[in-house]
């Protein structure tokens, strides 16, 4: 087995590391692009790796960890019930249950279906704007960047009304389940909300029984693939997936894409003359700034990435965030915005392989809809106070981001 990676040592609990991230990805892959960490898992940072591993079609789930080091540490962490694998949503789940529950899901998320979706997403856009503009300066975040998402994937599922602050600070707890290492107090209030969610999800599904329509819950409820159908766990699971997946993470895109632009005067005023450049912008400010900043894996057998010998059994967690900043692969000018840049689309941020993310078209509409009503609507939008960062490692975005719409606003 390699020996532990040199330093610099991965430390997302340094200080100002979940405001800015990227010095410390740039310092690793210079001087240790991949090893294995002090606390048993192994690392990823360049782009070669971290596509080669998501390609790779190794296994998603963490029974197949064998490292005693990392399985001892989860289980002081969260106490051996806790340790133990429970996902069962397509996002924990090797084939041939990945397959199966992927299918069943992703005849919403064809192009198509998404497309479909255009006029009521660009109306709910407006709807948002109209309401930001008669307040002139606002929390981009409170806006539009979170209640957008969420209100399309509400609608899409067809839930019942239902208390949309609690879930979102339910969601809020839950997705610290994807940070590196959390601490027993987190632990414990992530398996309570997940508990809460859970609950609020199995009353949405028996509402939605009596009261079926033409929307996803209806259609997964009765999804029926070769026999198959899902079981009571698994759809609460998939509906909670898509219910945090379709919001989560397209906030952080839309919040996060909107400072970029603003901290990089000379594109944003680019993309007002050019607007034909949306959809390959939003590409670059995925790569610029992934939503989500590092995904996992565990090897089935002993894989090499930079000359390291990874062995089986081993969680290897791949910085996406780095990757998409690489300067090897991206070049000199990595670390810059380009909105014109030719293979802005070849980022990392929605994984690749098997488990490249089922709403990528969706997320990309909503965030091409909402970036371009928004600058071609305030030509003197800017910030307008301090940015504060969510504290994520991991789901990374924007908590706050104060905009003033205009000088007349």
């Amino acid at each position: 087995m390699s020996q532990t990676m040199p330093p610099p040592v991965f430390d997302p609990f340094a200080p100002g590391f979940t405001d800015d991230p990227y010095p410390q990805y740039a310092a690793l892959r210079d001087g240790a692009p991949a090893g294995r960490h002090p606390l048993g898992f192994w690392l990823l940072t360049q782009y070669e790796d971290v596509s080669g591993l998501l390609r790779a079609g190794m296994s998603v789930e963490d029974r197949n960890i064998t490292d005693r080091q990392l399985i001892e540490l989860r289980e002081q962490l969260y106490g051996e019930e806790l340790a133990r694998p429970r996902g069962i949503s397509m996002l924990d789940r090797d084939p041939p249950d990945h397959t199966r529950l992927r299918r069943l899901v992703s005849k919403a998320f064809t192009p198509r279906a998404v497309e479909a979706l255009r006029p009521r997403i660009t109306a709910m856009v407006d709807e948002m704007l109209d309401a930001a503009e008669g307040q002139g300066r606002v929390d981009l975040v409170d806006a539009l960047a979170f209640p957008l998402p969420f209100a399309v994937i509400a609608e899409m599922l067809g839930t019942p009304p239902a208390d949309h602050e609690r879930i979102r600070q339910l969601s809020g707890t839950v997705v610290r389940s994807l940070e590196p290492v959390n601490d027993p107090d987190m632990a414990a209030a992530i398996t309570a909300a997940d508990a809460e969610l859970t609950q609020i999800a199995a009353e949405m599904i028996a509402w939605k029984r009596a009261n079926p329509a033409g929307d996803l819950l209806t259609a997964l409820i009765n999804a029926e693939d070769d026999g198959d159908v899902l079981d009571d766990d698994e759809l609460i699971a998939q509906t909670l997936l898509l219910y945090i997946a379709g919001h989560e993470t397209t906030v952080n895109l839309i919040a996060g894409g909107t400072l970029a632009l603003l901290r990089h005067p000379d594109q944003l005023a680019l993309l007002r003359e050019n607007p034909g450049l949306i959809p390959n912008a939003v590409e670059e400010l995925l790569r610029y700034d992934s939503p989500v900043q590092a995904t996992r894996r565990v090897t089935l057998e002993p894989v090499t990435f930079s000359g390291v010998t990874i062995p089986a059994g081993a969680f290897v967690m791949a910085l996406l965030g780095s990757a998409n900043r690489d300067e090897s692969y991206w070049g000199p000018d990595a670390a810059e915005v380009r909105l014109d840049r030719e293979n802005a689309r070849q980022h990392v941020s929605f994984g690749a392989g098997p488990h490249h993310c089922l709403g990528a078209s969706l997320a990309r509409m909503e965030t091409s809809i909402a970036l371009a009503r928004l600058t071609t609507r305030f030509p003197g939008l800017a910030l307008d106070g301090e940015v504060t960062w969510n504290g994520r490692i991991n789901l990374r975005g924007p908590a706050r981001l104060p905009v003033s719409l205009g000088p007349d606003q």
